[in-house]
């Protein structure tokens, strides 16, 4: 692998925020000739239903009306090529979206995701379905060839770089399962995550208190608050969901 791409790998493992790093796999992914992408990745999968929406990492530089409309109308759920990267693992070239489109394979929901999609230039690409090593998680993202560009094109670049696109990508996704991600109205205060490390490493009510110097209510108010804001139910589910969106037991950055 050429010093450039290992210092770059270098660079992105050293990276302290989710903005900053996909600001930097984008512009590394542009220089390949995809200008757009969207990445998303859920670990309250069951089944076919991928969880709450809110609960999403949701990562993209696509125009910001095109996304409200996807992720409002719940478009993902018929999108051929998240239908195929929740059935698959590894790459593959949007041609086989484009063939299953000429032979009428899709129904009348999926066909509107590919006409809505062609409408915002979303029609020559690739796209990457990661590994997961749980059955409640699964990630992928999907690469869009800049306006102008065959798939045939696309093909080519992929034929000439595709290893070396799948492994950056590949280090990007194990970089993002590390970070905190700032989940819109879920994002847990610093006494939240702090009383929840306690709960999580066995204290009471009462120790909590202890430790921090405050009343009991105060520590209940934080949990209460806490459970909103990560919407769940009781304090063992706010610690793990935290736990799982990577919200406690981290650095201040």
């Amino acid at each position: 692998m050429p010093l450039s791409q290992i210092a770059f790998i270098e660079d992105l493992v050293n990276t302290n925020t989710l903005e900053e790093l996909w600001a930097k796999h984008v512009a590394k992914m542009q220089t390949y000739g995809f200008d757009r992408a969207l990445y998303g990745y859920t670990m309250f999968r069951a089944g076919d239903n991928l969880g709450d929406p809110e609960d999403f990492v949701i990562l993209s530089n696509h125009d910001r009306t095109y996304l409200d409309e996807f992720f409002a109308k719940r478009m993902f759920m018929h999108a051929p090529m998240v239908k195929w990267a929740l059935e698959n693992e590894g790459t593959v070239s949007w041609s086989m979206m484009e063939q299953a489109y000429r032979q009428g394979d899709y129904s009348r929901e999926e066909l509107e995701v590919v006409e809505f999609n062609r409408v915002w230039g979303i029609s020559v690409g690739y796209s990457v379905s990661f590994k997961s090593l749980s059955p409640r998680s699964k990630a992928g993202i999907g690469l869009v060839g800049k306006p102008g560009t065959s798939q045939s094109e696309v093909d080519a670049i992929w034929d000439a770089y595709g290893k070396e696109i799948t492994l950056l990508n590949n280090v990007f996704h194990l970089k993002v399962l590390q970070l905190p991600y700032s989940y819109p109205n879920r994002a847990l205060t610093h006494r939240q995550r702090e009383v929840l490390e306690w709960v999580s490493d066995g204290k009471t009510t009462q120790d909590i208190a202890m430790l921090i110097n405050r009343t009991t209510a105060t520590v209940e108010k934080h949990l209460r608050l806490a459970r909103e804001s990560l919407g769940v139910q009781t304090t063992a589910q706010a610690v793990s969901k935290a736990t799982f969106q990577n919200q406690i037991f981290r650095y201040e950055v």
